[in-house]
């Protein structure tokens, strides 16, 4: 069975204040897994700085001269004391510096983002928050808020720009990674237990939904309530909406008869 793609939204205290509908396109898809391989293979070759280096025999000092004569030793004959199989000569096949990028096409980059970000949500380990109120960093709120949220193991959260303060509050925490909703990728996704977002932070087309209040406190359900029980008794309104013509109408020809008794 599908997983929902429907998730409440959450305060900082773990109040539901509305409900979200993720992206299907993002978020309930079949995870490729041999695609999400392939990136985060070439993801972390990417990362390698490639510095590496040894020297060849022709790069190490030493070996201008024959170590002994060619005949009459009884041992092998060498032309260079800086041979591999020598100490301190070369290193036969050594590494050099070099690059170990691979070329990924941005399909498949967009499709190992979009499996990973359907793993998680199939295992309902997506959150969104409402917002990080913090005015000022706050490292025990933050603390504090992932406690009461539940947010227990690794936890990714996604931040803008703009969100400073909670960038501060969290930079500190053991086991939380922040980064930004522009650099969201597969690995990074994987890596984590939870993915936390905020509203403005959901990728692709997730829509809020709804405000999510108590039943019977919302006015739409007060309205309902009365509309139901107008309709439930048509007739009664109907004989009541008579009673009172029918008392304006004597009240008027009481009026009528008292005018008459003063003209005579």
């Amino acid at each position: 069975m599908t997983p929902s793609l429907s998730l409440e939204v959450r305060d900082v205290h773990g109040t539901s204040t509305a409900s979200v509908a993720l992206d299907e396109t993002l978020f309930g898809i079949q995870p490729n897994v041999p695609v999400l391989h392939q990136v985060v293979t070439a993801q972390l070759a990417a990362a390698r700085s490639g510095t590496q280096s040894t020297k060849t025999r022709a790069e190490v000092s030493g070996g201008g001269r024959k170590p002994f004569k060619q005949k009459g030793t009884g041992r092998a004959r060498q032309g260079s004391e800086r041979a591999p199989h020598f100490t301190g000569g070369g290193v036969a096949l050594g590494p050099k510096p070099r690059s170990y990028r691979q070329r990924t096409p941005r399909k498949m980059i967009q499709l190992a983002l979009r499996s990973a970000l359907s793993d998680r949500a199939s295992e309902g380990k997506v959150m969104v928050v409402s917002s990080w109120p913090w005015e000022t960093p706050s490292t025990k709120e933050a603390r504090a808020a992932l406690d009461t949220l539940g947010l227990d193991g690794k936890v990714l959260v996604v931040l803008d720009r703009a969100q400073e303060e909670a960038r501060k509050s969290f930079r500190n925490l053991p086991g939380i990674q922040l980064l930004l909703v522009g650099e969201l990728n597969a690995y990074d996704i994987l890596c984590n237990d939870w993915i936390v977002f905020t509203p403005d932070t959901l990728p692709g087309d997730s829509i809020v939904e709804s405000v999510v209040a108590p039943v019977g406190d919302s006015p739409a359900a007060e309205a309902g309530d009365d509309a139901v029980t107008a309709g439930a008794a048509p007739e009664a309104a109907v004989a009541a909406a008579e009673d009172d013509v029918d008392e304006d109408d004597e009240v008027d020809q009481d009026d009528e008869d008292d005018e008459e008794a003063g003209d005579e």
